[in-house]
């Protein structure tokens, strides 16, 4: 890879394992940045909205058309009155991107935030052929080709490569921003190749997540509300497997101990009711959870009891919380979960790690002082149940639109 001007070139030293799947013209890219939500950006993204909406294939896959959904000119209006400050910034020239391995819509969503940032993307997918990278790319492709959206065309590259350091060696030693999605290893990893030193690295690191639910308003629900809010239980949860760092993996109970009691019987049924008709796991899933509940059961001495829904729901109750708790992880519907009748009880277990408390039934001042009174180091996001894999320019703590561009002081 190389600049000649305002244009960066694709080069892997006689080496072709990079595999462009759209966007660009003939392997180059021009860097040269644009405002925040620049016109052409904005309108890029309702047409790709457009496309993919119209997609029969597109619609088979929630992830997607939430992605769809956002990129609606209506919402990027909305996010564009926000941003107050965009007539004085631009973007920082050319983003290099690595999505994380496990997300599959994760790549077009870094791209939609960095491109309406103001900058020229070259955005690596994951070696793994999710089919929904291939639908967006076709969508992509085809809204690429629209004459009034060659400069965007012209600005823009998603790539595939294997594992390379020569490739990433180039494209982080020509880029203006990093944008590193995925686990503290791979994040180590791609920090091993350094930037130019104007250049800025933003990396998204293995965050856990829970939830809070009060046991008196599972109570008080209806049950076609029960049934409503499992359904969104289940959005956050079984849609990525649990892979999502927004997915909740602990579930923290609000109450008496009666009224927490009866509620997780009746939350636990109708998230059953649900998963039993949306969720079809694999065999090794089932071994997987069955596996991960003899290793806690041997391993953590603070086990309060143990429970399953058939193979579809294992739930580990325990008896204190540590300040290790952000290692209980559970996939494909393993869960922990936790009675309290005071959230600040659990203040000690929050560190940097915390990224999404979802809540039900609790009053956002309550949660809001959670985390702003007790100053705690985690916890960047407080959302409702459902919306853990909402995701939105404001991430992991980061105003992702201000921090992909700069300002220009005018004084």
């Amino acid at each position: 890879m190389q600049r000649l001007g305002g244009v960066v070139i694709l080069t892997t030293k006689g080496k072709s394992g990079i595999n462009i799947l759209c966007g660009g013209l003939n392997s180059s890219i021009i860097h040269s940045p644009i405002k925040p939500f620049h016109e052409l950006s904005v309108d890029f993204l309702n047409e790709l909205s457009k496309e993919l909406l119209k997609d029969p294939q597109a619609r088979q896959f929630p992830d997607i058309v939430t992605f769809a959904f956002w990129c609606r000119k209506s919402n990027i209006m909305r996010l564009k009155k926000e941003f107050t400050d965009h007539f004085n910034r631009l973007g920082y020239g050319t983003a290099f991107h690595i999505a994380p391995s496990n997300v599959p819509i994760n790549f077009a969503f870094s791209f939609a935030f960095s491109l309406l940032a103001g900058n020229a993307n070259i955005v690596r997918v994951p070696s793994k052929n999710f089919l929904q990278i291939e639908i967006v790319n076709r969508s992509l492709a085809m809204v690429f080709n629209f004459p009034r959206f060659e400069i965007i065309k012209n600005m823009n590259l998603i790539v595939r490569y294997n594992h390379d350091d020569e490739i990433n060696r180039f494209l982080s030693a020509n880029c203006d921003a990093r944008i590193i999605w995925g686990g503290d290893e791979t994040i180590n990893e791609i920090r091993k190749f350094p930037l130019p030193t104007r250049s800025i690295d933003v990396a998204f690191a293995d965050r856990y997540s829970f939830s809070a639910i009060s046991a008196t308003s599972i109570l008080n629900l209806k049950d076609d509300d029960l049934k409503k809010l499992a359904i969104s239980f289940y959005n956050d949860t079984y849609l990525m497997d649990q892979n999502a760092c927004s997915s909740p993996h602990l579930i923290v109970w609000l109450g008496d101990s009666k009224s927490i009691l009866d509620a997780k019987e009746r939350f636990w049924q109708s998230v059953y009711e649900v998963v039993s008709t949306k969720y079809i796991p694999e065999p090794i899933t089932i071994i997987d959870k069955f596996t991960q509940m003899c290793k806690d059961s041997i391993e953590l001495i603070n086990i309060l009891d143990y429970k399953n829904y058939g193979n579809l729901i294992f739930i580990i109750g325990l008896k204190n919380l540590t300040s290790k708790t952000d290692a209980l992880r559970g996939k494909f519907g393993y869960f922990y979960e936790y009675d309290t009748d005071n959230l600040n009880k659990i203040t000690h277990i929050v560190n940097n790690s915390f990224q999404t408390l979802t809540y039900f039934g609790i009053d956002k001042s309550t949660l809001k002082d959670f985390v702003v009174t007790n100053a705690l180091p985690g916890i960047d996001r407080i959302v409702p149940v459902g919306s853990a894999l909402d995701i939105s320019i404001y991430w992991d703590g980061y105003d992702l639109i201000r921090t992909l561009s700069r300002i220009i002081d005018i004084k």
